[in-house]
């Protein structure tokens, strides 16, 4: 794949300037409307709470704003977020499937009151596919249209010009993130693009700017704030990671994962929250399992046991929904047969 095709500008990015306190901080330019969208969101349902200003932001103002939507943050993922948001960087988060890291992109949207712009990733994914693209259906229409109005009197240079414009420019999430002037850009699972994928985006990511050879250039007036994962099925290059700030997010916990559960699905059971919580910390020990569970088949667990009724987790009901929690045969298997001691610990 031949990158210069999309031109990418690298220039420098101007990235602080003078807030109301006289204090030049990145963050009032980057997130002009964090402030009342926090505010909103801590205010719903009339639940007060402190309210976050530039000046108050912090890493625990952000943990309780992230609360409000259900997601728990850990300290230290709380400190990374801040840090990314005042730093005007962005945030790669590693660690096993299900641990939460696409749900922390969603959950500071939320808060945030931006708009949550998705690029998944996957194998063999190129720069078209998430920059832009022209709608050829759409401009062999018009060619129709004034070739059969112009008649003699067309004008192929003015046709030209005519095909590129944007009523025809399709934006993919990239471009739609850079135009956005309040978005969360979620690149999901980076680690399943190629090589030349993640050099063109270290590229973007750098400058928050792109030429379009027929448009012209774009660059975000307010670059979105940028949230990388990856699942760590290969090893990212260094030059992407230096441009980021880094966060592991680990399994949680047995009382943290309790209280995922409970703030997460509060109709189920205290009881039933815990046996759920402390079986799949039983699971997740083991040697032989091929996929630990991750905190979404706990949530996925507790949930399909709500569904059918039951109020506390044995080994009948816990067989009967094995496939909410563990996604191979092996692992199904093996579980299955030690059921019996898993839950009489």
């Amino acid at each position: 794949m031949t990158l210069m095709v999309w031109n990418v500008v690298i220039w420098p990015a101007a990235r602080t300037v003078t807030a109301s306190s006289g204090v030049k901080t990145p963050f009032d330019r980057r997130r002009p409307e964090l402030v009342e969208g926090l505010r909103a969101q801590l205010m719903k349902g009339g639940t007060k709470r402190a309210v976050l200003s530039t000046a108050t932001l912090s890493p625990a103002a952000i943990g309780d704003a992230l609360r409000s939507t259900g997601y728990l943050p850990s300290e230290g993922l709380s400190t990374v977020v801040f840090l990314a948001t005042t730093m005007n960087r962005p945030l790669l988060l590693e660690g096993e499937p299900g641990t939460g890291k696409t749900s922390l992109a969603e959950a500071w949207a939320t808060v945030t009151d931006a708009e949550l712009i998705r690029l998944q990733c996957y194998e063999g994914i190129e720069a078209s596919q998430a920059l832009y693209d022209w709608d050829f259906a759409r401009q062999i229409l018009h060619i129709r249209a004034v070739e059969a109005t112009a008649g003699d009197d067309l004008d192929a240079g003015a046709l030209e010009e005519s095909l590129f414009h944007e009523r025809f420019l399709l934006e993919r999430p990239i471009l739609k993130a850079l135009r956005s002037s309040n978005a969360v850009l979620l690149i999901d699972e980076i680690d399943r693009a190629d090589d030349e994928f993640e050099a063109f985006l270290l590229e973007v990511l750098s400058t928050f700017a792109v030429t379009i050879p027929e448009y012209g250039e774009v660059r975000a007036a307010t670059p979105p704030m940028v949230v990388l994962t990856s699942n760590r099925t290969r090893e990212l290059h260094d030059a992407l990671k230096r441009r980021c700030l880094y966060h592991w997010i680990d399994h949680p916990q047995l009382a943290r994962e309790v209280e995922i559960i409970r703030t997460r699905l509060p109709d189920v059971s205290a009881q039933l929250a815990a046996q759920v919580a402390s079986a799949v910390q039983r699971i997740r020990i083991s040697d032989d399992i091929l996929k630990p569970p991750g905190v979404a088949e706990s949530l996925d667990w507790a949930r399909a046991l709500q569904r059918l009724g039951y109020e506390q987790l044995d080994v009948a009901s816990a067989a009967e929904t094995l496939g909410a929690v563990l996604k191979y045969r092996e692992d199904a298997e093996r579980v299955r047969r030690a059921l019996a001691a898993i839950l009489a610990r």
